[in-house]
């Protein structure tokens, strides 16, 4: 699947998810734009980071730590830029758990043939 095309996947997911969740807002289609280009370069280049210097943690839980790395990429994704705010650690956790199976189903659509 092209760049552009999930890139477009996932500003479709960030507003369909800013519609369902109550603490989740976006101005618009723009923005979710901005939004899914600022999550797909944190998904890139911090979440590993992340991930290693977390290993141990994530272990011991089983991989459930693995949700609140997620919850923190959101965190920095909403405090970079102005028009997309997520409230609450459950928002944001929630957030990322819809944008994941939004993006895994449109993608699905997309890629069948």
């Amino acid at each position: 699947m092209g760049f552009l095309i999930r890139l477009l996947l996932t500003a479709v997911a960030v507003i369909i998810g800013a519609y369902l969740l109550p603490g989740v807002t976006v101005d618009g289609f723009g923005t979710a734009l901005i939004v899914a280009l600022v999550l797909g370069l944190l998904n890139t280049f911090v979440k590993p980071l992340l991930v290693i210097l977390t290993l141990p943690v994530t272990i011991i839980t089983l991989g459930l730590f693995y949700l609140v790395i997620n919850v923190i990429i959101i965190y920095l994704a909403d405090s970079l830029i102005d028009g997309f705010r997520a409230d609450g650690f459950i928002t944001k956790l929630l957030f990322s758990l819809l944008i994941s199976l939004f993006t895994a189903v449109l993608g699905g659509l997309v890629d069948r043939d």
